[in-house]
């Protein structure tokens, strides 16, 4: 296949992205060699936000391709042609929003700690136990996003802005990252890169739950332990807070469930799922006593970095779909390789490439998603729930003032990671 040169621009200016986002840190510090509030001050920590790196690389594409065309109608048509690719930004910022209230969150607490008191610890192991092994597996119902911001604020608050050190901040990051990649793969409609090929290959709740969701749910169990035992020391020694929010109406919170329900719901016919948000927006406007500040900010930096990267990584096709498509491939080198591929491209654009190739075996397609969700937690940009984690957690004084090292979460994620290697490749 021969790249256009609107595909070679985008594979440059990806490429750039990625870069970027590896950099984030060294703006962070270059920022603060300016004198607080001026213009280069804000500018270089602006430029240290991940959120926002693949956005602004898609807006340099978006006037790239004016220029090479000599039309800003090219341009134009370009996003245009796209829009349904837009659906999984929009979708992400409509969930984590309406996920993010205090109603829905005070609930996941309660139930995490419902579990956490089943076990024979101090609170601040047994609920971190609980909430790294069995929360990221609430993403099979309540979609990977949803279930990425309600343990991210949970952990943000118990942990994070507590006196945990950088170390085990990072290991914790990394933990939370890849289970709930592979914590979405119990059904065929929560996570991202399952949604994009369940269709097209007939895949059903009792084949994902089977095939992979076993597998998953023990890899959670297993990293979570692990981690749990090295730094038992230090989970024994952070001070829970205790402070208890004002009792919700059971009503309210089922109404706040109904509404997630039906953004989920219609997750993929975005204009009733923003209409259904408007009228949620005015639900939390009427009960504002039994609410939280939105997280608006953070839902549009996460929806504007996903936007970004579905207009930069779908021109990667030149060069990935010969790639999947190798009469060399084999399900081995195609489940490393989609491991591997997932830390610097979207898994679910990795999977939506797989269904795009004719006659592909059974084989190939499990080792296509089982590596895509097996590396979902390697960087930031590797599953689509993570830079929602990222934009709640990294602000956090354990990760100090330039914030998420891209390194850092990549060391951090490594042992679970290997943990699901295990699980979904090595283990029959």
């Amino acid at each position: 296949m021969n790249p256009t040169s609107e595909q070679i621009l985008a594979t440059v200016l990806f490429t750039c992205a990625v870069v970027h986002t590896f950099s984030v840190k060294q703006f962070a510090k270059w920022a603060h060699k300016y004198p607080e509030g001026s213009i280069g001050e804000n500018l270089l920590h602006f430029l240290a936000e991940t959120e926002v790196v693949f956005g602004l690389w898609a807006a340099a594409l978006f006037v790239g391709i004016a220029v090479l065309n000599r039309s800003l109608h090219a341009a134009i048509e370009y996003i245009e042609t796209m829009k349904a690719s837009f659906n999984e930004p929009k979708f992400v910022l409509v969930v984590m929003v309406v996920a993010a209230t205090r109603p829905i969150v005070n609930l996941a607490e309660a139930i995490i700690l419902w579990i956490a008191r089943l076990l024979p610890f101090k609170e601040s192991v047994s609920f971190y136990f609980a909430a790294l092994a069995f929360g990221p597996l609430f993403g099979s119902f309540i979609t990977e996003p949803a279930a990425m911001t309600l343990l991210a604020l949970l952990l943000k608050r118990r942990y994070f802005d507590g006196n945990i050190g950088k170390v085990l901040a990072y290991s914790t990051i990394g933990l939370l990252f890849v289970n709930v990649s592979i914590g979405g793969t119990l059904t065929h409609f929560a996570a991202p890169p399952v949604l994009m090929v369940a269709t097209p290959w007939n895949w059903g709740t009792v084949f994902m739950a089977t095939t992979f969701g076993w597998r998953a749910a023990a890899s959670c169990l297993c990293s979570t332990l692990l981690i749990t035992i090295v730094f038992w020391k230090q989970l024994n020694a952070v001070e829970q807070d205790t402070t208890k929010s004002d009792p919700i109406p059971p009503w309210l919170t089922a109404l706040h469930l109904i509404f997630l329900a039906s953004v989920v719901g219609f997750a993929h016919h975005p204009d009733i799922c923003f209409g259904i948000f408007m009228v949620f927006l005015g639900l939390v406007t009427a009960t504002h006593e039994y609410q939280d500040s939105l997280k608006l900010r953070e839902g549009l930096l996460v929806g504007f970095f996903l936007a970004g990267l579905v207009t930069l990584g779908k021109p990667q096709s030149w060069w990935l779909e010969p790639l999947l498509n190798n009469s060399q491939m084999t399900a081995t080198k195609l489940y490393f390789g989609a491991t591997g591929l997932t830390a610097i491209t979207d898994n679910a654009a990795l999977t939506f490439l797989g269904t795009q190739v004719k006659g592909i075996s059974d084989e190939l397609k499990y080792a296509l998603v089982a590596g895509a969700v097996s590396g979902g937690g390697l960087t930031v940009i590797a599953n689509a729930p993570n830079p929602a984690g990222a934009g709640i957690l990294q602000s956090s004084r354990a990760f100090g003032q330039n914030g998420l090292s891209p390194v850092g979460l990549l060391l951090g994620a490594t042992p679970p990671t290997l943990m699901a290697i295990a699980f979904f490749w090595l283990i029959a």
